[in-house]
């Protein structure tokens, strides 16, 4: 479990550095300062749960802090469909980014399932 834990705080700074270099290109290319304020808020709080996580008091502190990565991981999903429905983010860009995010919610997913076990 330690293992998993310590891959998705790893993935996760990755994930929000990415999410940091959107909200860059978002705000000072394409002028779009609303909906990526919301992505750059959720894309970089799942890395601030998972990193939060690693203190935790106890298992359910554990979990919790687990289950709110994923909740935001499951907002900066929605986000990213939204900016890219709109054309804000290219197909590239999109695929790119959302692949990632879809890898995070998949491994937050699986490491609550254990923990619930």
């Amino acid at each position: 479990m330690i293992i998993m834990a310590n891959a998705i705080q790893i993935k996760s700074r990755g994930f929000a550095i990415r999410i940091i270099g959107c909200y860059k290109y978002l705000t000072e290319q394409k002028g779009e300062y609303v909906m990526s304020k919301q992505l750059l808020r959720c894309g970089t709080s799942i890395g601030a749960n998972t990193r939060e996580s690693k203190n935790a008091q106890s298992r359910m502190d554990f979990l919790s802090k687990l289950n709110i990565a994923l909740k935001e991981a499951d907002e900066t999903e929605y986000w990213l469909d939204l900016l890219h429905e709109t054309h804000y983010l290219d197909d590239c860009m999109f695929e790119s980014i959302n692949t990632d995010c879809a890898e995070l919610i998949k491994l937050l997913t699986s490491i609550i399932k254990k923990l619930k076990e």
